[in-house]
């Protein structure tokens, strides 16, 4: 049974997603967290980096952002992408004082001000939205040549001129009408945009806040009220106004929403225990052995130990286990702590590549779990594993 839990405390949101009673995610906002990745924005450009090709744009926030000139340019095929790009010069693009339609694609950090595309997307129950592109492609989850060939042509049938799309995974196997008026919903909520950015243009009213995702609370809901979710459970009225506007949007009648007062976690002594041991840095295994979680403002390193495990077998059959366990707690730990961007994991060395090819094809497929997207490169030639995942508020397919 898969269950969300939203509870409120003061300043503090703790937003928890349970599988059968185990907690699988955790977010928290704060007002010192406050995510805005998703949130689409009327900026402000304010500089030009010519020798960067990219320029920082006010949206209104304490810092400015910053935005790539290949997020200025149109989505285009990959293929066409560098072409298209080395071509071009971000000062003839933009201008500084100028208007732009933006989306945050990575929120702040201490250090750094968020990145921002003109690349934008709005997240409904089966399709990602992408206005400005033709392209539409189809989530690599589903692996089905004919069922992709029959949403691809039942999208191409309903979207709006110019406008493309990702086909999301909830859309298997869906019938054409329920695809139709996913698309119908949220081109409607686009062509809202789209007019209050040219209002607000036409009147000067800008840098603003022109579209809020609902953060994480909405991706869950997106992602989840088609796969098995039976209860959210909150304590606030906010929350749960909005929850519930979109599950009778959704007419998801097996989804079983409950307000209730004070805080949910008080008396939930096996789920506060889990929730403690997702914020320490090391993590315990089965086998005695240790993983320890570092992160950094470019990367997030883990490295494997075999701590109080000493085998019974031969070194490279102790060391095997080891990072068979550590491989399968790993991929548990990016998608509870949400750990996204580039990863680097130091398992304990093995000799044999078997072991190591083997130990790759477990690690990819326990992040098949994780509903956002990841890659695993390999082993580098300094024998760390090198991976990428996508932070779950990307508008990304899971």
């Amino acid at each position: 049974m898969k269950e969300i839990i939203i509870n409120k405390e003061l300043n503090k949101k703790q937003i928890l997603l349970l599988e059968d009673g185990e907690l699988k995610e955790k977010y928290i906002e704060t007002d010192k967290i406050n995510r805005i990745e998703g949130n689409m924005y009327i900026g402000k450009v304010k500089d030009i980096l010519q020798g960067m090709q990219a320029a920082f744009i006010d949206i209104g926030l304490k810092k400015n952002t910053f935005i790539h000139l290949k997020d200025i340019l149109p989505k285009v095929d990959i293929s066409k992408e560098k072409e298209s790009f080395e071509k071009k010069n971000v000062k003839n693009i933009i201008k500084i004082g100028a208007p732009i339609l933006v989306q945050v694609k990575k929120d702040f950090t201490d250090s750094k001000g968020a990145k921002v595309s003109t690349h934008l997307s709005i997240n409904s129950r089966y399709i990602i939205f992408m206005p400005n592109t033709d392209i539409i492609t189809v989530s690599k989850k589903i692996e089905d040549e004919k069922e992709k060939e029959r949403l691809i042509e039942i999208v191409k049938k309903y979207l709006p001129e110019n406008c493309g799309a990702i086909i999301r995974t909830s859309a298997n196997n869906q019938n054409e009408e329920n695809i139709r008026k996913d698309i119908e919903i949220t081109s409607n909520k686009w062509n809202e945009i789209r007019k209050f950015y040219e209002e607000s243009v036409k009147q000067n009213k800008y840098p603003k806040l022109i579209y809020k995702t609902h953060g994480i609370i909405k991706k869950l809901l997106l992602d989840l009220i088609d796969k098995d979710l039976e209860k959210v459970i909150v304590n606030n009225q906010e929350d749960y106004n909005y929850i519930n506007k979109v599950i009778n949007n959704f007419e998801a009648e097996n989804v079983k929403l409950e307000l209730i007062e004070g805080n949910i976690l008080e008396n939930k002594v096996s789920l506060n225990d889990q929730i403690e041991k997702a914020e320490k840095r090391k993590v315990w295994l089965k086998c005695g052995g240790f993983i320890s979680i570092d992160k950094t403002e470019a990367l997030t390193a883990i490295d494997v130990n075999s701590g109080k495990y000493i085998g019974k077998d031969n070194a490279e059959a102790t060391i095997f286990k080891v990072n068979k366990q550590a491989s399968i707690e790993i991929a548990k730990q990016l998608r509870l702590r949400d750990i996204g961007g580039i990863i680097i994991i130091d398992y304990i060395d093995m000799q044999s590549d078997e072991n190591k090819q083997n130990i790759i094809e477990i690690l990819t497929e326990e992040l098949k779990k994780d509903r956002s997207k990841t890659q695993v490169v390999g082993f580098s030639k300094l024998n760390l594993l090198e991976m990428t995942r996508k932070h779950i508020c990307s508008n990304e397919d899971d």
